[in-house]
């Protein structure tokens, strides 16, 4: 396992699982529930999980250690990440789970796009190809 625990690859493909879980289980979750309510649940259930990893494996003395401006920079994610999960569950609460989740994939497109203008990121055209596959795989989603 420990191979497998240092490849990104690992990792990603563990969050997807975990990110198709979230969208069967929130849309459930929804059902009886304000979407901001429900949100604020699922927050603090992550609050707690990632505050009882951190401090379980003795790194909560890190969280001071952080320098201003990567701060600043996770602090600005934060908002990003509350602003998606508000949109994302208010989208469950209206829509169908197989249809919402592809277009909120839509971030891979948009992340490609972003990392390029602004991290100077590359992709090859391959990757690129890709890209375009996931946005009309997407939209063939949303429409059917």
């Amino acid at each position: 396992m420990s191979g497998l625990s240092q490849s990104w690859l690992f990792w990603a493909l563990l969050s997807a699982v975990f990110a198709a879980l979230t969208a069967v289980l929130a849309k459930l979750g929804t059902e009886q529930v304000d979407s901001d309510v429900a949100t604020l649940v699922r927050t603090v259930v992550i609050l707690g999980l990632v505050f009882g990893i951190v401090a379980l494996r003795g790194k909560l003395g890190g969280a001071g250690d952080v320098p201003v401006a990567s701060l600043g920079w996770l602090v600005a994610s934060g908002f990003a990440t509350g602003a998606s999960w508000l949109c994302y569950f208010r989208a469950l609460k209206l829509g169908e789970a197989s249809r919402v989740a592809p277009i909120d994939k839509l971030s891979v497109v948009f992340v490609a796009l972003i990392a390029a203008l602004v991290l100077g990121e590359q992709l090859p055209p391959l990757g690129w190809v890709g890209v375009g596959l996931i946005a009309a795989g997407a939209a063939l989603l949303a429409m059917s």
